[in-house]
């Protein structure tokens, strides 16, 4: 069993060109049975394959035991004659500083720490960064991208090579891994963490993958996997003639602002650029539907640092632009307007709306932290851009006619009395201007807006849903006010009308990990803003 174990990893190793003669490879090692594994399976193969191996262990300064954590890597790697390096980070208040969950400073910081030790060691070789998913991580990663309704590109999940990162034990399965490090006499570390269900990984990785395989399909996550193949050729061969048809029916007059470089380990590539982006319709309308709406997000994609603000329902809305007679315009994040005039679609991006992130029709304020909707002709919509949370910090947006909106994002981990939520299961208190929400249920960009056909709200504990328009007239909202009312929505599904109720899909419940905190000042309805320190009251 350990010897077909080492055959099938260094046999998908060379299907996917992961390590060749002289090559230089940071192995990322925590400590954990993955990383273990793929260590000593690595130190193996340098007997068949001559490259250079050192160990980077990253400490994120986050658990009591992480110091244990690297004494053990570092003993390992004196065993095996493997250079050690360690980095020590600050992880929470990386993720402060650059508005980033926990989950994403920790990945940017452990791949700039491999980035920066293959620098010291490479001496021009090619580099390469080893880290330790498995199967089992690349199926649960599909069904987590699956859930929060992502398109191809998420479904082909963790690929076994990208860019310079080599995943050597993708094609094995959790519990391949540990049968293999008993054979071999390996003991490793375990994370407390990975055994609790506060992370939606967890949660899969507990309950939704093991029923599958129980019940459904023994071999569910080595299905997941071929499927995953599958989908990544289909979206390399997507993404390949996404850019011919890109160059043939696209022009580009933009230049790149700081904010716009991609780093090795992050979601792909990012955007920045401003200035105007033109499609001409006649060779773009002549074109399959699918690659049509891949154009597009092509083109949104250059225009804007966070791909997560662009949603299904922006693209949709310039398809449907596309196709309309006459000129039309249509808002979206980042300032982008998006123009139709005769057979030409202009995407235009003005260098003066940076820091205006997510707003439409934005204007600068007269004081920091306050942003503004200009007036239109038909109410504005304002976007809540994850780019423009930071945690801790107040982010404040003046609606006309109904009010000054606060957004303060918070890590549950670090909020005193969080606990205060969720005691004895229930949700927190009845505020009517003060609301609070789990920020990691929300699915696509958050947005300020009047009501549209097909808003809903989650009315019970049992998830059934009410339609706004059948809400509104229970609450007995006069009809000629209803289209004025602002909304916050997450796609169709409303979290909060104001001054009434929120949806009960997004409560605060024990394992939230962040609370969006929405409060409303002023306007028409009265609100008030009953700070932190109010938190004990009913509203």
């Amino acid at each position: 069993m350990k010897e077909k174990f080492y055959e099938t990893v260094k046999k998908y190793m060379g299907a996917h060109g992961m390590a060749e003669p002289g090559d230089c490879i940071a192995a990322g090692v925590s400590g954990g049975a993955d990383s273990v594994c793929m260590l000593h399976l690595l130190v193996r193969l340098q007997k068949d394959i001559p490259f250079r191996l050192a160990v980077v262990h990253v400490n994120h300064g986050m658990r009591a035991e992480a110091a244990e954590d690297a004494a053990f890597v570092k003993k390992l790697c004196a065993q095996w004659d493997i250079p050690f390096y360690l980095r020590e980070v600050d992880m929470a208040g990386y993720a402060v500083s650059h508005r980033l969950s926990l989950e994403e400073a920790g990945r940017v910081l452990r791949y700039r720490a491999f980035q920066e030790v293959l620098l010291e060691i490479s001496a021009g070789d090619r580099s390469r960064i080893a880290v330790a998913h498995n199967a089992d991580d690349r199926a649960e990663t599909m069904l987590f991208h699956m859930f929060r309704g992502s398109g191809l590109k998420g479904l082909s999940s963790i690929r076994p090579v990208r860019e310079s990162v080599i995943r050597p034990l993708l094609c094995v399965d959790r519990g391949q891994i540990e049968t293999y490090l008993a054979a071999a006499g390996l003991g490793w570390r375990e994370d407390a963490s990975n055994g609790e269900d506060a992370y939606a990984r967890n949660k899969i990785r507990h309950h939704i993958l093991p029923y599958a395989q129980q019940e459904i399909c023994g071999r569910a996550v080595s299905h997941m996997g071929e499927l995953a193949d599958i989908l990544a050729q289909t979206e390399d061969y997507l993404a390949r003639e996404t850019e011919r048809l890109y160059d043939i029916c696209v022009r580009e007059d933009t230049e790149r602002k700081p904010g716009g470089k991609s780093a090795v380990g992050t979601a792909g590539e990012i955007g920045n650029l401003y200035g105007e982006i033109k499609i001409e319709l006649t060779k773009f309308c002549a074109e399959d539907v699918v690659m049509r709406k891949r154009i597009l997000l092509r083109a949104l994609e250059r225009l804007t640092p966070y791909r997560k603000d662009i949603t299904a329902r922006h693209i949709a809305g310039l398809m449907e632009l596309t196709e309309k007679e006459g000129s039309k315009e249509f808002s979206l994040p980042y300032g982008i307007r998006a123009v139709k005039e005769y057979d030409t679609l202009f995407l235009r991006r003005k260098e003066e709306t940076e820091g205006d992130l997510g707003r439409q029709q934005a204007q600068e304020a007269d004081r920091p932290g306050r942003q503004s909707a200009a007036p239109s002709d038909d109410l504005p919509e304002i976007c809540i851009a994850e780019s423009s949370l930071t945690p801790g910090t107040a982010v404040e947006y003046e609606v006309p006619g109904t009010g000054s909106f606060t957004f303060i994002l918070w890590e549950a981990a670090f909020l005193p009395g969080a606990s205060f939520f969720y005691r004895k299961e229930q949700n927190i208190p009845e505020n009517r201007y003060t609301k609070w929400f789990d920020y990691d249920k929300i699915t696509t960009s958050l947005f300020l807006r009047t009501r549209r056909q097909g808003d809903y709200l989650t009315i019970d504990d049992a998830l059934h849903t009410q339609s706004v328009k059948q809400y509104m007239i229970n609450e007995k909202i006069p009809k000629t006010k209803r289209d004025d009312v602002y909304l916050l929505a997450d796609g169709s599904h409303i979290l909060w009308v104001p001054g009434h109720r929120v949806s009960r899909q997004y409560r605060v419940e024990k394992n939230t990990r962040r609370i969006l905190e929405v409060r409303l000042r002023g306007g028409n309805d009265g609100g008030t803003n009953r700070g932190i320190a109010d938190r004990g009251g009913s509203g």
